[in-house]
């Protein structure tokens, strides 16, 4: 019955969203079908989006529900019968008998079939199409990103009542109550988010996972504050601004147009090495989780690389390296500049899916339970390695 007015409703020329009808259909479960005017208020809060729709309602209402016959309203045919059918390995397709085992004529039934698999979710990016990777595009808006939290040098008011007293919250609480310091209020140190970083490789072999991690990218700089954001390539570029539009077109077309190596070559130990020097060992890495989104491929030397990442790993909270390339079967880190890398890195993740990201941005906001790992001495890695 709710369907079949949201569609003489729409027939009407009203606009009813799929969730109107939903909300409506479950409005109906609540105050029943008893009443005829709990039915009606039931359809008018949640179909209606436009007071001036509300005549063509009545009509509606009163055709559909009352049975009277209105030259405006054109009333549909009985709908279809609708078979819902759930695909699944073991299931061979929709049975044509109904509920007594009566065989139904095949023109009667819509067949309306869905799966319950999560197909897009964990789809590699890599074999996405256009139209998939907007839809992902559109699921990476939907991320909420939180902070990971340190102590700050601020003190706030404690409600636990620990930490050193507020003699002037005290006195001022005081001079309501005739001076009598019935209640004594106590300050303790305050919590401050920690600063993301974000390092993604940009390069050739990353290409094809780079437009899909820049989208999350733009994502985490406007949906939190103190968010980095760097390019690795042949160079390092600073795409922070470029990504704070929260127009996602806008903000990776600038993107796009401010890295000027896109697609070429990566030498991360020279970027990681201009990093630490200008921006990361000077502050902006220091107490901060910094992610690192490449699959390792380096055209450098990898002592360089190892020497920049145990620098980098001695100033941050948290370093996180994301290689797409990690959840390939049979994958192993045996690419020199990943090998140089993965023994300073605190966690070593996927980075292919919708959910490896979701994963990263709960990764990303977790506080730090273990002790921070001093990194190993730097070892000669083998000229053989590949």
């Amino acid at each position: 019955m709710a369907v079949g007015f949201v569609r003489l409703l729409r027939s009407s020329e009203i606009d009813v969203p799929v969730g109107c009808g939903i909300v409506f259909s479950e409005a109906l479960g609540a105050v029943g079908m008893e009443s005829r005017e709990a039915v009606y208020w039931a359809g008018r809060s949640t179909l209606l989006r436009r007071p001036e729709d509300q005549p063509v309602f009545d009509r509606a209402f009163a055709a559909f529900w009352l049975q009277r016959r209105d030259d405006h309203i054109q009333m549909e045919a009985e709908p279809d019968q609708v078979a819902v059918v759930v695909d699944s390995d073991d299931d061979d397709g929709p049975s044509d008998d109904d509920d007594n085992g009566q065989e139904m004529p095949q023109e009667d039934i819509l067949t309306v079939r869905y799966s319950d698999k999560e197909v897009l979710t964990n789809k590699d990016f890599d074999s996405y199409t256009k139209a998939e990777l907007a839809e992902a595009h559109r699921l990476m808006a939907e991320m909420r990103f939180t902070s990971a939290t340190r102590r700050s040098r601020r003190e706030q008011h404690s409600k636990r009542h620990i930490g050193q007293p507020d003699l002037r919250r005290t006195v001022r609480t005081a001079l309501r109550n005739g001076g009598e310091p019935i209640r004594r209020h106590h300050r303790e140190p305050g919590r401050q988010p920690r600063r993301l970083v974000l390092l993604l490789d940009v390069s050739g072999s990353m290409e094809t996972y780079a437009r899909a991690l820049l989208r999350f990218a733009q994502a985490a700089v406007v949906s939190r504050s103190r968010v980095e954001a760097f390019a690795l390539g042949t160079r390092l570029t600073r795409m922070t601004r470029e990504l704070s539009s929260r127009d996602p077109d806008r903000a990776l077309a600038a993107a796009s147009e401010a890295v000027t190596d896109w697609s070429g070559g990566t030498r991360l130990g020279e970027g990681l090495k201009l990093f630490n020097d200008r921006w990361g060992v000077r502050g902006m890495a220091r107490g901060s989780v910094v992610v690192i989104l490449s699959d390792g491929w380096d055209r450098g030397e990898p002592d360089a690389l190892a020497v920049e990442m145990e620098r980098l790993s001695r100033v941050t909270h948290r370093l996180i390296w994301v290689n797409p390339l990690k959840a390939s079967p049979g994958y192993a880190p045996l690419a020199r500049g990943m090998a140089a890398a993965l023994p300073f890195v605190d966690q070593f993740i996927e980075g292919h899916s919708i959910n490896a990201l979701q994963d990263l941005a709960t990764l990303v906001s977790a506080e730090k339970t273990d002790a921070k790992r001093r990194p190993a001495p730097i070892s000669h890695v083998s000229e053989g390695t590949t």
